[in-house]
């Protein structure tokens, strides 16, 4: 049988245990010389019966899964792989009850399940090289509509985060977008003021770049060091290619999928949802790169190694390592 190119054959495909272990493999080490994750040692034997490898330099078993996300999970490769497919090509995303049912698991096991994939998604790369520009660069506010929450709820919101009006409960995030590769980066900000949001940039952004901005005093100064040109919202929104029309259309991407699949994400976790549509974002097709749903899929599975995420550092309970810098706080954003 040939690659999967849809779902249906994605799961017809891995629900064969010997042809998921292939695949697993081949993505795991696509030199075919399968090393130690303990160790990095070379020399080992293959238990054909079990899957796995006995390794002689640490004396350990290892099998696909060892040094991945998918380690100590007890779901097979066939959920893994099939869930893997389904959250790289839902455009809005998939919910923990939906992929639950359809994969015939718990919908808690499909949360955590959930959270390893993104863990995969995750932007490690995002410091490695700066754009080059034209670059966009915005602010959002994420979270409940303060309009419609009850006046007890609102008031409680108020005095715990010290905000007023529209941003109350709302967690503020940044997003760069560069024009020439389409590409995004963005996370959780703990403010926008300027100091915060200028970083941003300038850790994203190599020097004397165009930066496109809105009328915000955060991005007061960055003339010094890029070609700064501001579009005033209050009067325009277009003024020749001056505008930030591009990371917004990510920001209503993003709050989409945040209001109609998710419904309610703590800030806690919200770094974790904008990785995902981030990865979704930058592997979409388009007129110049021909990705398609097969595509995507091999991407992530060249990231599931080296990743992991335990359900103590999830839930917030690792009081050492916390997973997020809003680690145990427990608001919830309900859209």
């Amino acid at each position: 049988m040939d690659a999967p190119e849809t779902l249906q054959q994605a799961m017809a495909f891995f629900s064969d245990p010997q042809r998921a272990f292939e695949a697993a493999k081949e993505f795991r080490w696509p030199d075919g010389n399968p090393t130690c994750p303990r160790c990095g040692g070379s020399k080992h034997s293959f238990i054909k019966t079990r899957r796995l490898w006995f390794c002689y330099d640490c004396k350990k078993q290892f099998t696909v899964k060892v040094g991945t996300i998918m380690e100590d999970s007890p779901l097979g490769l066939d959920k893994w792989m099939c869930a893997i497919w389904m959250l790289a090509n839902c455009k809005n995303g998939i919910s923990s009850y939906e992929l639950g049912k359809t994969l015939g698991i718990r919908q808690n096991s499909a949360w955590f399940m959930l959270h390893r994939i993104r863990e995969a998604m995750s932007q490690e790369d995002a410091h490695k090289f700066g754009f080059g520009g034209p670059v966009e660069s915005d602010e959002a506010f994420i979270g409940p509509n303060p309009a419609k929450m009850h006046k007890s709820r609102k008031a409680r919101v108020q005095a715990r985060d010290g905000m007023k009006g529209g941003f109350v409960g709302k967690t503020a995030v940044h997003g760069i977008l560069d024009r020439h590769y389409r590409q995004v980066r963005a996370k959780v900000v703990p403010n926008v003021g300027r100091e915060t949001l200028q970083d941003a940039i300038l850790a994203n952004v190599t020097p004397f770049a165009k930066v496109y901005t809105d009328e915000h005093f955060g991005y007061d100064g960055l003339e010094k060091q890029f070609v700064h040109q501001v579009v005033n919202h209050s009067r325009e929104y277009v003024r020749g290619n001056v505008h930030t029309n591009g990371i917004e259309n990510f920001w209503s991407l993003l709050k989409r999928t945040l209001r109609g699949t998710y419904v309610a994400v703590e800030p806690f976790h919200l770094n974790h949802y904008i990785d995902e549509q981030v990865f979704r974002y930058n592997n979409r097709a388009t007129k110049d790169n021909k990705l398609t749903d097969t595509d995507r899929f091999a991407l992530l599975m060249l990231k599931v190694a080296g990743k992991r995420l335990t359900y103590a550092e999830l839930t917030g309970k690792d009081s050492n390592e916390p997973h997020h810098p809003q680690a145990g706080t427990g608001q919830e954003v309900p859209f």
